[in-house]
């Protein structure tokens, strides 16, 4: 196979083409790469900042042992998770034996028996989510 000048030019100026484009795709993939995952962590961030939870007993008093409800809402928390009552007992906050799962509207509700007399400090958690402290009067 004769190899003429022009044969050889050509193969150059493909070569050199080639080349040049493909170290550009891959500076483009480098270059767009840190912009996807900032607004993905951005986007994550917001999502958490979003998270709430709202609570309610259904009394104020109640006697010990005896089943009362707390009912309320979530914002941002995925449905099926679990909603868990929180006791603060000595100064820490302990889980109490009470959860319920989070409905597809947000909903929760769960039933709770309480034996410390006195006045109560709960919450409701989900992760490092909290509602805010709620309280409860057991006789």
């Amino acid at each position: 196979m004769n190899v003429t000048k022009r044969h050889t030019l050509r193969i150059t100026a493909v070569s050199a083409i080639s080349a040049a484009c493909v170290a550009l795709a891959g500076t483009a993939a480098i270059a767009a790469t840190p912009a996807t995952h900032t607004t993905s962590a951005t986007q994550k961030a917001a999502a958490k900042a979003k998270t709430s939870i709202t609570a309610k007993p259904s009394v104020n008093s109640v006697k010990a042992w005896r089943l009362f409800r707390v009912t309320g809402k979530t914002t941002g928390i995925k449905s099926g998770s679990k909603v868990t009552l929180q006791q603060k007992q000595r100064g820490k906050w302990v889980t109490v034996p009470a959860s319920a799962p989070v409905a597809r509207n947000g909903a929760y509700s769960l039933g709770v028996k309480l034996g410390l007399k006195g006045k109560n400090d709960l919450r409701i958690v989900n992760g490092k989510t909290a509602s805010a402290v709620f309280n409860v009067t057991v006789r």
